[in-house]
């Protein structure tokens, strides 16, 4: 059994279940209250029955005219509790409260091209890809940059689907070219 609420501000102190893992970007505390601040309705946890914090998500509203949108920042579980739905019912929160409270155009993130069961996953949801960011993850020590996918999902008010396109794994940017 598991919940979803708002996440508040000292469950920074309760989610290393979730942060320690390598799939999961981590931030520093202030990235976090600046979201809880901001975009409180966009921030959300999954909670067990005992309290475990068992996955989040982040997100933010930005943009200007058709490009209104909301935009997952990060959106994770941690790993004993992958595959049981919980992202999907993070995401759709997020899309509610995207369209709902900040009547966005569509929803966005951005996925390391490598990171194929995350893609498949968001694909699944009805995300599509709308461009790849070349070089977009910055490397460790001796590693090479990551590109991103741009996928996104329209919301009821993108009646003309304008935030998707086809074969948008081929329409590559630059990220200074990403507003």
């Amino acid at each position: 059994m598991s919940s979803l609420r708002p996440f508040h501000a000292l469950d920074l102190f309760r989610f290393n279940l979730t942060n320690l893992d390598v799939l999961t970007e981590n931030y520093v505390p202030s990235f976090y209250l600046q979201y809880l601040a901001k975009w409180p309705t966009l921030c959300s946890v999954m909670e067990s029955a005992s309290g475990k914090i068992m996955g989040y998500i982040l997100g933010k509203a930005e943009g200007e005219y058709t490009e209104w949108h909301g935009h997952v920042t990060a959106v994770t579980v941690a790993p004993d509790f992958r595959r049981l739905g919980l992202a999907k019912t993070m995401m759709d929160e997020l899309e509610r409260v995207t369209t709902t409270v900040y009547n966005g155009y569509f929803v966005d993130l951005y996925v390391r091209v490598s990171n194929r069961l995350a893609i498949d996953m968001y694909e699944g949801l009805g995300y599509s890809v709308y461009r790849c960011v070349q070089e977009y993850y910055s490397a460790g020590p001796g590693e090479l940059e990551e590109d991103a996918y741009d996928m996104r999902k329209p919301m009821k008010r993108d009646k003309k689907r304008q935030s998707v396109r086809e074969n948008g794994r081929e329409f590559k940017v630059q990220p200074h070219e990403v507003y």
